[in-house]
């Protein structure tokens, strides 16, 4: 029987008061995080408004086979998805955050680290190697841009992936405390570990594409080091986002707290459904419109089915890994948690 000064979590047991220190401590951390988010991404944004302004007014140049008119339009887009990015990180800590509903939020905090979080080791690994292919998963392909534009788009993109990494799992706790706490739900359970399945085995065809496996592949000299990079790393978050799923959705004991499981989980999930729901149009519209110029290295058959499985994936394990509120709406043992001090 738990003695009523202490709090059960899934990693052993807590006092209160240790309980109560550890989420101040992480709401915190997420705090600074959301607001560590929305300032780094600021200069790309202020980026991309300058191209626009510099291409309408014929000040600066546009990208490599674009039209002025469609440079416009690209850049107008990333302009809007920067602003959603600084918003959705702001909403994350700032009290009128609250006042959008909670899902809505968490769903694009959600996608959006799942975008960005997959960028992180590749930044890394992509330096490290010393990027001699020259390609990487970014909109940075002005014809002449200075070497200090391209450090500063870089930072934004690893600062909001990693930022929204720490501030997502905060937010959470912060305005659902029984998911990092107490045990999963029975719903979907099935559904869940299936989705897990899938996600290993995409993972694991990922991994083998990114090592040199031919199998699948259509044009092997398509194989840029950033191309086997972003696969293995994507390979790696499905199989962190399964393992995730099924530790969770198993509910056996473990000796490690369940906001390791449910951290990983957000951003595992996160990548599978947002880097396949992206690639899965891409793909199709360069199986259809066979566009010069452009090929990709698998097959576009074998590739569509396996982001089409990925996101479908990510999105069954994703309810899975939050977790159901019980009928007193927090997980038994635990206090409720209160919203924060106010901004």
């Amino acid at each position: 029987m738990t003695r009523p000064d202490t709090a059960v979590d899934e990693g052993g047991v807590l006092t209160v008061a240790e309980e109560g220190t550890l989420m101040d401590r992480l709401d915190r951390a997420g705090r600074l995080a959301a607001y560590g988010a929305a300032l780094v991404m600021t200069p790309y944004l202020l980026i991309k408004v300058s191209w626009v302004v510099g291409a309408l007014s014929g000040l600066l140049p546009i990208g490599d086979g674009f039209e002025p008119a469609g440079w416009v339009v690209l850049n107008t887009a990333t302009i809007g998805m920067a602003v959603l990015g600084i918003t959705m990180a702001l909403a994350l800590v700032r009290p009128w955050g609250t006042r959008i509903p909670g899902p809505l939020v968490a769903f694009v905090a959600w996608v959006g680290s799942g975008f960005l979080v997959a960028l992180l080791p590749y930044v890394v690994l992509d330096s490290l190697l010393g990027g001699s292919d020259g390609e990487r998963p970014s909109d940075s392909h002005g014809p002449s841009m200075p070497g200090w534009e391209d450090v500063l788009i870089q930072i934004s993109f690893v600062g909001m992936g990693l930022g929204l990494a720490i501030a997502l799992p905060a937010y959470v706790r912060r305005r659902w405390p029984y998911v990092f706490a107490g045990r999963s739900g029975s719903g979907g359970r099935r559904a869940a570990l299936a989705a897990a399945g899938v996600g290993t085995v995409i993972g694991v065809v990922w991994l083998y594409w990114a090592v040199g496996g031919p199998a699948g592949i259509a044009h092997p000299a398509g194989r840029a080091i950033s191309w086997r990079l972003l696969n293995g790393v994507c390979g790696l978050w499905a199989l962190t986002a399964s393992a995730a799923t099924w530790s969770l959705v198993r509910n056996r004991p473990t000796r490690v707290p369940r906001r390791v499981p449910v951290t990983l989980g957000l951003l595992g999930t996160g990548s599978l459904f947002a880097w396949s729901g992206w690639k899965l149009p891409l793909t199709l519209y360069v199986a259809t419109a066979r566009p010069v110029g452009t090929s990709l290295p698998e097959n576009l058959a074998v590739a569509a089915v396996l982001h089409a499985a990925a996101a479908t994936a990510g999105a069954v394990m994703w309810p899975a890994v939050i977790g159901r509120r019980t009928r007193e709406g927090t997980a038994p043992g635990l206090p409720q948690a209160s919203p924060g001090p106010a901004d």
